[in-house]
């Protein structure tokens, strides 16, 4: 990292913008940097709108820099400096340089960053100043001054990050952004709510505070600033944040009408289309055909998804409790009469399943899709998406935030629905083309950002940046509609850099390849003679849940079908082998110690890997397509082990330790669970509805040409 040097040049003295001013400032400011282009549009990542005037006089301030003192170091005794991401890459670098030229107001100095920028790759550079762990939490706002140079050119627009070391022993950094628009060639007060860099919650120990300049991020690909007077405030108006809460008064409504909270339990359980009558199932009662076995598996969890639903509403209830050893006395147990749209997108395609199973007939299969269209039509929307959870009573949002994966299963079930039903094709076609997942999509990074908070106006901090993950079906579902380009597929880590000593294993072969005709940076991990891209967390939900609808052993076998096998392959042999449990199959679930959800994987198969803990069922339920003869034993082990099976089918989780079963039914997992062996009873039934499809389709096209392992 290069350090400032001190340099003296004339005081040129421009008309103060205020920081506050209006989006249509925003979107118009660009116009007067020196490379004349507009600023990075408003759906940009952590880009928000303007948010309200200020107090004039801040409650509490503190100058972080004002490089006054012509040292190096800024007000807190820290370093200061600029970096570049490729030091190799000539054609990239930073200058970070006090000068007086480059003060705001009358005394003193200012910072003068130059920056330039190799236009011919995805280069960045900027500058970073060290804060020592700065306990930020009794402020609301950063704040600096800055104009661009109309001589050396400028950016209409740059990254601010604020960074914290997750622990003292890695070099693993939780990150919060925000990009600031609109810079002109006059002087603008910059003034970010913290709460607006939704990446970091908790503003204790802060480390960094960094500039980010990047190729497809910026407008002007080399040229200056003047920055001055960096500083924390403040106002004691925090303003939205990520945590906010969503009231729903119409549900309090019905409640109060049917006697307060506690009498409308009452009523929430008549609205269910079924309870079940008994908890624990006779393990005598399992037939001994392995096919006969998988279709009894497959019955009672098809009852359970459509029997804890609501009734008027067709939507599934996300969690369901029950007693001790699985009670079904309804005074033991609790209904989360709320629904995530992943569910509801996975019931769609259950239902499809279903009638394919000659579970239910089709014209009952059409009912039950249309209740659901129904309150689709009713439930509100942002932009043509829904948000990530809604009561069930009311259909009123209880969430804030857009999500891209989830509004993405939620396509995917339209799809699958509306291939197996022509019927309802035209009102799954209304849905699907009023949204638009550019909305998601990150072109700095090319990557599909987590989602949006809307009341926020405000971009998630983290993209999904690993290919080998749950969302690479939504990636899949936006190329096909044609929102994204397909270089987005590609831009998708397969591995990460060696120097990320975070990760689980240090990747292999990590080399440059060209397919069809996009540079991708391969890779692999290695254990026990094993080749594999990494997940993240090494859960089994995130290597096979994709599969519930592509099959990836026919359209991309080279890369993720043999991944997908070898993902199983390793759950089950770490398990039994190397932990020495007697069954296996661990990823997110609930905790059965606890009335709890917690994240469990195998560490070796994710990059950040997750904690080995509770074996789930549905699990095995994605790996029958994969190792059919092993998940099928296991099944039968866990009936055959604990008390872990009722009249709805396997309960969410046990723990292969102590014996403890979690009592729940977890919507997304049991339809996960229905789903898988739905496609090995039905001959890939969901997966042939969605490949069905022309969306589908055009995406498939892109996902079949490569081999992990070369």
């Amino acid at each position: 990292m290069q350090n400032m040097t001190i340099v003296s040049k004339s005081s040129i003295r421009f008309t103060l913008v205020s920081a506050y001013a209006s989006i249509f400032f925003l979107l118009v400011a660009g116009l007067f940097s020196a490379c004349g282009r507009m600023p990075w549009p408003p759906s940009s990542p952590a880009t928000t709108a303007a948010p309200s005037a200020l107090p004039p006089v801040p409650l509490k301030y503190l100058l972080l820099h004002d490089f006054d003192q012509h040292k190096i170091s800024n007000n807190l005794g820290r370093a200061c400096g600029s970096w570049n991401a490729e030091p190799e890459d000539t054609r990239s670098y930073a200058s970070a340089q006090i000068d007086v030229a480059s003060r705001h107001g009358d005394t003193g100095a200012g910072l003068r960053l130059e920056y330039h920028l190799n236009p011919e790759r995805a280069s960045q550079n900027g500058f970073w100043m060290k804060l020592g762990k700065l306990d930020m939490s009794d402020y609301d706002h950063l704040e600096f001054w800055v104009r661009g140079d109309s001589a050396a050119g400028f950016a209409s627009l740059f990254k601010i990050e604020l960074k914290r070391r997750k622990s003292d022993t890695s070099s693993e950094m939780d990150k919060a952004s925000f990009v600031v628009q609109g810079i002109t060639k006059e002087w603008r007060k910059i003034s970010i709510p913290l709460n607006m860099m939704t990446g970091i919650t908790d503003w204790k120990g802060i480390d960094e505070f960094v500039i980010v300049f990047h190729t497809r991020h910026a407008d002007c690909q080399a040229g200056a600033y003047s920055i001055d007077e960096i500083a924390l405030v403040k106002t004691g108006d925090r303003g939205p944040g990520i945590y906010d809460h969503v009231a729903i008064p119409k549900k309090k409504a019905w409640e109060a009408a049917q006697g307060g909270e506690t009498s409308a339990i009452q009523a929430i359980r008549r609205r269910l289309v079924a309870w079940p009558s008994f908890g624990l199932s006779d393990r005598r009662s399992f037939p001994n055909d392995d096919r006969e076995f998988v279709l009894r598996i497959a019955r009672d969890t098809w009852k359970g998804i459509s029997s804890l639903a609501d009734r008027e509403h067709g939507l599934p209830y996300d969690t369901v409790r029950f007693g001790t050893r699985g009670s079904v006395r309804f005074d033991e147990c609790r209904l989360g009469d709320y629904t995530n749209i992943t569910n509801i997108g996975l019931y769609l395609m259950s239902l499809a399943a279903a009638r394919d199973l000659k579970f239910i007939a089709d014209t009952e299969a059409v009912g039950l899709a249309r209740t659901t269209l129904d309150s689709l039509d009713k439930m509100e929307t942002w932009k043509g998406f829904y948000y990530n959870y809604y009561d069930c009573t009311s259909l009123e949002r209880s969430s804030n935030f857009v999500s891209f994966v989830d509004s993405a299963w939620l396509t995917a079930g339209l799809i699958v629905l509306r291939n197996a039903f022509p019927v309802l094709k035209s009102r799954c076609d209304l849905i699907i083309n009023r949204q638009n997942y550019e909305l998601f999509y990150d072109p700095v990074e090319q990557h599909m950002n987590h989602g949006w908070y809307v009341h926020m106006n405000a971009r998630a901090e983290y993209n999904y940046g690993a290919l080998y993950t749950e969302p690479r079906a939504g990636s899949v579902i936006a190329i096909g509609l044609g929102a994204v380009p397909e270089e987005h597929w590609f831009a998708l880590l397969r591995t990460f850099p060696a120097s990320n000593d975070w990760q689980a294993l240090v990747p292999q072969n990590r080399v440059v390849k060209n397919i069809r005709g996009h540079e991708v940076i391969g890779g692999y991990y290695s254990w026990g003679g094993l080749q594999y891209v990494p997940s993240w967390g090494g859960s089994l939900f995130e290597a096979l849940m994709p599969t519930m609808i592509i099959d990836e052993m026919k359209f991309a076998p080279k890369s993720l079908g043999r991944n997908d096998l070898i993902h199983a392959t390793i759950h089950r042999k770490y398990a039994l082998e190397e932990l020495k449990y007697p069954i296996w199959g661990m990823s997110p679930s609930s905790v059965p110690t606890e009335d709890n959800y917690s994240e469990y994987g195998v560490r070796i198969l994710g990059t950040k890997g997750y904690k080995p803990g509770a074996v789930t069922p549905h699990v095995s339920g994605l790996a029958v397509n994969f190792t059919p003869r092993e998940a099928i034993a296991n099944f039968r082990e866990m009936i055959k082990r604990y008390d872990c099976y009722g009249e709805f089918g396997f309960y969410d989780a046990i723990d292969p330790v102590t014996g403890q079963v979690s009592y729940k039914y977890l919507a997304l997992d049991q339809e996960m669970l229905f789903l898988g062996l739905a496609n090995y009873l039905g001959d890939h039934c969901v997966q042939r509805y969605f490949e069905a499809d022309p969306v589908a389709q055009k995406g498939l096209a892109v996902i079949g040409n490569e081999d992990f392992l070369k």
